[in-house]
């Protein structure tokens, strides 16, 4: 177990995530995803399949009970109605989405903390996504901010998060967790954007 002195669980995995979280915003930046229609669709592409993979996790009820609110965080209908906006159909997949329970509730953990992260960045995505003429109306839906603003939204899931009690080998798993959550965006980008 961690004791009080210690950063938050939530500060922890953003400074142990930090270096596969920065390889991936550059893989997203390098693409000029946000220059192009094209290069945004893949973006929401990767979005999708990433969503996809973790649909499950957002409705499994051990987690909701832990985390508030947690079925109403999860994007992919949002992602799927972009999609529809920009006249795509849902993107194939490589591989199935996880089922309800197969991700251990540690390690599930941190795949949410790298989901609900991406929902903090997603204001200057927002901002950039305008420029090529779509809104929170229209093919950036899954961009939008929480009606509570997005600096509140992540405080609510941090606290949450932070208050699961765990053990140390526990603790260990949500950072697996979160490391696979990015590695598993990485490779949707690199298979977007190859």
């Amino acid at each position: 177990m961690t004791c009080a002195s210690e950063p938050s669980r939530a500060r922890r995995l953003k400074q142990l995530t930090h270096e596969v979280h920065e390889t991936l915003d550059r893989s997203i930046m390098a693409a000029a995803s946000f220059d192009t229609l094209p290069g945004y669709v893949r973006f929401v592409e990767v979005q999708y399949r990433f969503h996809r993979d973790i649909a499950a996790i957002y409705a499994d009820p051990a987690l909701s009970t832990l985390l508030p609110g947690l079925a109403a965080r999860c994007r992919l209908e949002l992602i799927e109605t972009d999609l529809a906006d920009l006249g795509r159909g849902l993107p194939a997949t490589e591989h199935p989405a996880f089922i309800p329970g197969a991700v251990k509730i540690p390690a599930a953990l941190g795949w949410l903390y790298v989901a609900e992260g991406s929902s903090m960045g997603a204001a200057l995505l927002r901002k950039a996504a305008a420029k090529l003429d779509l809104s929170d109306t229209h093919g950036a839906r899954h961009l939008a901010p929480a009606p509570e603003g997005p600096a509140a939204h992540w405080r609510t899931f941090t606290a949450a998060l932070d208050a699961v009690t765990l053990s140390d080998a526990e603790e260990a798993q949500v950072v697996a967790g979160a490391k696979a959550a990015f590695a598993q965006v990485q490779r949707h980008a690199d298979l977007a954007f190859a």
